[in-house]
């Protein structure tokens, strides 16, 4: 079966994943909807309109890569139209979005996948194999960190730096890390954060967030989020147990960096953590043929929509903790 599949949303993300639905056997993207027509007809057909996209391209999976305030409207006309959702992270900016978008999915019963891609980045997988499999023992401490520039968007809206719209670094960008987090160490029970995020810096164009997590398995983890650097992008994580430790940064692999201030002030453009590795063992590629997968086989996608709820749920107590300079109980 040849799945077809409508974009919503043909900016920074839509392209992304567009390169890998065309790269993947058994697709057909058959329709993009985008206000910026010429966007929309640089990754497929181009629809400005949503019943005329959906009565005309006759979609089997939409695909939102819409900006976050915009996911709710499209996951629920997707799914009263019966269509498979792949939707990207964050889930929503509030948790009463979110849990409309795990509403309207469940009592359409159709089949719905969120993008938190790191999963499926081999270093994040790995780490998660050796510690399921007891290589560190019994988890006790973790520590992340998540580094990039401030995204900075030309030719458009940056709705990256309004935190009506964005929840800054701790929603666009380490929400990543509560979600393999959460998979890998299980619920979290309380959320601590400090960070820039509401201040007068972050309408600077910076923004820097420390959240301490505490989990209901004992475990302690601390992330650190930046869009602070000047320029290129860096993952770290620390994992130790009462048998052992493992670690990761994504710099100590690189064999050649860079790091220059632009004339943006240092803002960089909107990250995308890219891979070495041949296009179909790439992330991004991953985990849509997960998606798709899945969808063949008639079983859950591995990453469903609770799973982000619970992720950004995570995300938006830390900027409570921030904003109100106490914990949060989840």
């Amino acid at each position: 079966m040849t799945y077809r599949v409508a974009l919503v949303g043909a900016g920074n993300m839509g392209g992304w994943h567009a390169t890998h639905w065309k790269r993947m056997e058994g697709i057909e993207i058959v329709g993009v909807l985008d206000p910026r027509q010429d966007a929309a007809a640089a990754l497929g057909p181009a629809f400005s309109d949503w019943e005329t996209m959906l009565a005309t391209a006759k979609p089997d999976i939409i695909d939102i890569c819409t900006p976050t305030p915009n996911h709710r409207e499209y996951v629920e006309r997707a799914a009263a139209a019966g269509k498979a959702i792949f939707v990207e992270k964050p889930l929503s900016r509030s948790i009463e979005d979110c849990e409309a978008i795990v509403a309207a999915v469940e009592k359409a019963g159709v089949p719905a996948m969120a993008g938190h891609v790191v999963r499926y980045f081999p270093e994040f997988a790995a780490a998660k194999k050796i510690i399921d499999e007891g290589g560190v023992g019994t988890p006790a401490t973790v520590r992340t960190a998540r580094l990039s520039g401030f995204p900075n968007i030309t030719g458009r809206e940056n709705w990256y730096a309004n935190p009506d719209k964005s929840g800054g670094v701790v929603l666009d960008m380490i929400l990543h890390d509560f979600d393999w987090l959460r998979w890998t160490f299980g619920p979290v029970t309380s959320v601590m954060a400090k960070g820039l995020f509401g201040s007068s810096r972050f309408d600077e164009g910076l923004d820097y967030a420390l959240v301490t997590l505490r989990f209901a398995s004992g475990v302690v983890g601390h992330v650190t989020g930046s869009w602070a650097h000047p320029s290129g992008f860096q993952t770290t994580f620390e994992v130790a147990g009462d048998k052992g430790l493992i670690a990761h940064d994504s710099l100590k692999s690189v064999s050649l960096s860079s790091s220059l201030r632009g004339a943006e002030g240092g803002r960089a453009a909107v990250i995308m953590p890219e891979s070495p590795m041949i296009p179909n063992d790439d992330p991004y590629y991953q985990e849509l043929k997960a998606f798709v997968q899945a969808l063949r086989a008639g079983v859950t996608p591995p990453v469903t929509v609770y799973d982000a709820l619970e992720a950004a749920r995570i995300a938006l107590a830390a900027l409570e903790s921030i904003t109100t300079g106490k914990a949060v109980t989840l």
